[in-house]
């Protein structure tokens, strides 16, 4: 029996199926593989879900033998909620009041971490206290005398109201990018900055010839997260842009009241009429650019994230 389990034979065919220290089996691949392949699905079954359906024509929505395979290619779902959400203006909208503001919060949050990891300062506590308290209270706690505010300065309706908070470091969830970015450097080593002083240089020229390459995967986190954080609230953009900037979000959520301007239910025929295959062809091309954005900086996103160690939401 023991001459049995020794076998090189029996070794092979046991480190083929379970595995060895050196590889894994294919007992264990396959198992892992299943289990990454069940959770994918539990996380992209509604996104599937909700395309196939934006894809059914009104006869197929009709149809209960029509489930996840359309009998046509329908697109008249995406033509009609393209015009309703008169997508070309307000994804320009959209990208102004996401883009512009990420890039800036990105870079003055990466400033004001430098400053916290790398200089000593009277009340560093009382900063990040600050920060802290800035996280922790809701923004609908201060959206009343932030509205006044910006209503005194005539910045409602425009996205500077967007745009100047996050370029004095007070931009959506900043408290969080400037975390990120204070871990980050802190874990740069001192002899590099100290070496460069040495050779003359100056604290600009050692942030952004050291510091910027270094914390590169806290960058494009925190940009990422940023612009999905900024693309999605819809609570404070309504309040500061009403009137002046319209956003897919924003547009999105009085859909079905734009749709029956478009097509007033005695005008249309039956099949013209509002239906949730055309609801989910709006939302599917609401989140359209920032899936394209995820796909194109995927593999630096992931990258990312396992060099920062943060989870994400």
């Amino acid at each position: 029996m023991t001459r049995i389990l020794h076998n090189p034979l029996v070794e092979q065919v046991r480190g083929f199926l379970i595995g060895n220290r050196a590889h894994r089996g294919i007992v264990f691949n396959a198992a892992l593989y299943a289990l990454l392949i069940a959770i994918g699905f539990v996380y992209l079954q509604p996104l599937l879900f909700m395309f196939v359906n934006s894809l059914k024509s009104p006869e197929d929505l009709l149809n209960p033998m029509v489930q996840w395979v359309p009998t046509e290619l329908y697109l008249g779902n995406y033509v009609r909620s393209f015009r309703v959400l008169n997508y070309p203006e307000t994804i320009l909208s959209s990208m102004l009041v996401s883009l512009v503001p990420s890039l800036l919060q990105t870079f003055v949050a990466s400033l004001v971490g430098y400053g916290l990891a790398r200089y000593r300062f009277w009340g560093k506590p009382l900063v990040f206290a600050l920060l802290l308290i800035t996280f922790i209270i809701p923004p609908q706690n201060t959206v009343i005398s932030q509205m006044l505010t910006y209503r005194n300065l005539g910045l409602l309706g425009s996205p500077l109201a967007l745009i100047l908070p996050a370029l004095l470091g007070q931009g959506y969830r900043s408290a969080i990018f400037i975390l990120i970015f204070y871990q980050s450097f802190t874990t740069l080593p001192k002899v590099l900055e100290e070496s460069a002083r040495l050779d003359g240089a100056t604290d600009l020229y050692i942030f952004l010839t050291i510091a910027v390459p270094s914390a590169l995967p806290a960058y494009i986190v925190s940009f990422i997260f940023s612009t999905v954080w900024y693309w999605n609230e819809t609570f404070l953009t309504s309040i500061f842009l009403e009137g002046g900037v319209t956003t897919l979000p924003m547009q999105l959520s009085r859909f079905s009241q734009a749709y029956e301007n478009l097509y007033p239910p005695g005008v249309v025929n039956i099949f013209e009429r509002l239906n949730e295959a055309v609801k989910m062809s709006g939302t599917f091309l609401n989140i359209l650019p920032l899936l394209v954005m995820y796909f194109v900086l995927q593999r630096w996103f992931v990258e990312s994230i396992e060099m920062t160690g943060i989870t994400g939401e």
